[in-house]
């Protein structure tokens, strides 16, 4: 599979994407709007970025809790009961008058089934593609959320100001109910991948075989490690610019486009297990430029060059399929989404403390130096293919 024409002609993965599309909007939407929401209540900053993004934080617990579920459950019930959970959570927390405990209390139970709801929708994208599209739907899945994100950010703005607070949860709630639709009516009922109930003892034992084979070990630290540094750089734009700090995300996301679409759609099969590393350091190393206090237009053209490198991530999961058995596809994607934003967390945090030791600029060089090491350390294991490590 290899044109985009190939990819919407496969009767599920429309109804996939919009789906998907849709949730991440809801998300987007109603992220501003608590944050703004909480913000107003409490006049904390702390709490206010809290509301936004604790619900990507909480699925460090979902990850730890409930993600052997995403591969025993059927996958169309799993994403619109889900896409109705989310739903009614957001309703919820716009009820007036409800304190500002209880909203974080839906934040968590949000965050945590956030996880499993990523388990099931990457799962159910890999048998819709088979082994052999999944690059390609990937690619295209992660386009769409980035320019979601763009608009939903927009949208929440304005119907924020237009309805406020309240009334854009209200909004972002239904955009969640069109999330559940789109999987109810759309999606074939499949069986579930892996027999039994999911539970906390479950969720550790897969996580423990996940991690006991060593080949996949390498590609989740490669998937974790050098992407999480890098964030972290880029969490200092606005320290190091703050005029022009907007303008710097805006660069990182065209970039993040481009290689996206070119290893998605352009890069031959033969090529993908051969670039996962090179990529990695293109990811890190034009932030090195940093060091030495560049001009404008360099720094632009480092940013996106940079970013193009994270269409790693691409390739890295995709051996991470190749080296997993199908029945733990699900749990395997969950487990590297959530790890994947705790370390772009630490990569914030260790980031900000060399910022306030040193500078700005010296501290993303240094993050995106670290980044490099880490990715040539494991770059060895990375050798190992899926003919030589069969799954287990």
């Amino acid at each position: 599979m290899r044109t985009y024409r190939d990819l919407f002609g496969v009767r599920e993965f429309t109804p996939f994407f919009v789906s998907s599309a849709l949730q991440v909007a809801g998300t987007t939407v109603s992220g501003l709007a608590l944050g703004t929401m909480v913000y107003s209540a409490t006049n904390s900053p702390l709490l206010s970025a809290l509301a936004m993004f604790g619900p990507s934080l909480a699925q460090l617990v979902g990850a730890a809790t409930v993600l052997s579920a995403s591969d025993r459950l059927r996958p169309r019930t799993a994403l619109s009961g889900l896409g109705l959970v989310f739903a009614l959570g957001t309703a919820a927390q716009a009820i007036p008058g409800m304190p500002v405990w209880a909203i974080f209390v839906v934040v968590l139970v949000l965050g945590m089934i956030a996880a499993l709801g990523g388990g099931v929708r990457y799962g159910l994208l890999n048998e819709i593609l088979h082994r052999d599209g999944y690059l390609l739907g990937r690619s295209v899945v992660s386009m769409s959320h980035g320019i979601v994100q763009i608009f939903g950010f927009a949208l929440g703005g304005v119907l924020v100001n237009a309805l406020s607070a309240r009334g854009t949860l209200i909004a972002a709630a239904v955009l969640f109910v069109g999330a559940a639709a789109s999987a109810r009516f759309g999606l074939t009922d499949r069986p579930p991948r892996a027999q039994g109930r999911g539970s906390v003892r479950e969720t550790w034992r897969d996580n423990a075989r996940l991690w006991s084979s060593k080949p996949r070990r390498y590609v989740f630290l490669a998937l974790w490690v050098p992407n999480g540094l890098i964030v972290g750089a880029e969490a200092l734009y606005v320290p190091y610019s703050p005029q022009r700090a907007g303008f710097l995300f805006a660069v990182g996301a065209i970039g993040m486009l481009v290689g996206d679409t070119l290893v998605g759609r352009f890069l031959p099969p033969r090529w993908r297990a051969r670039l996962a590393v090179p990529m990695c350091l293109v990811l890190a190393l034009p932030y090195l430029v940093f060091a030495f206090t560049p001009p404008l237009a360099v720094v632009v053209v480092a940013i996106f060059i940079a970013t193009i490198g994270y269409s790693a991530g691409l390739l890295l999961q995709e051996r991470l399929m190749e080296l997993t058995p199908d029945e733990l596809s699900g749990h395997a994607l969950g487990l590297q989404s959530s790890g994947m934003l705790a370390m772009q967390g630490a990569g914030a945090a260790v980031a900000g403390v060399v910022a306030e030791l040193t500078s700005a600029a010296t501290a993303i060089a240094t993050v995106a130096a670290v980044s490099a090491v880490v990715t040539l350390a494991l770059a060895p294991g990375l050798r190992y293919t899926a003919r030589e490590n069969q799954p287990a």
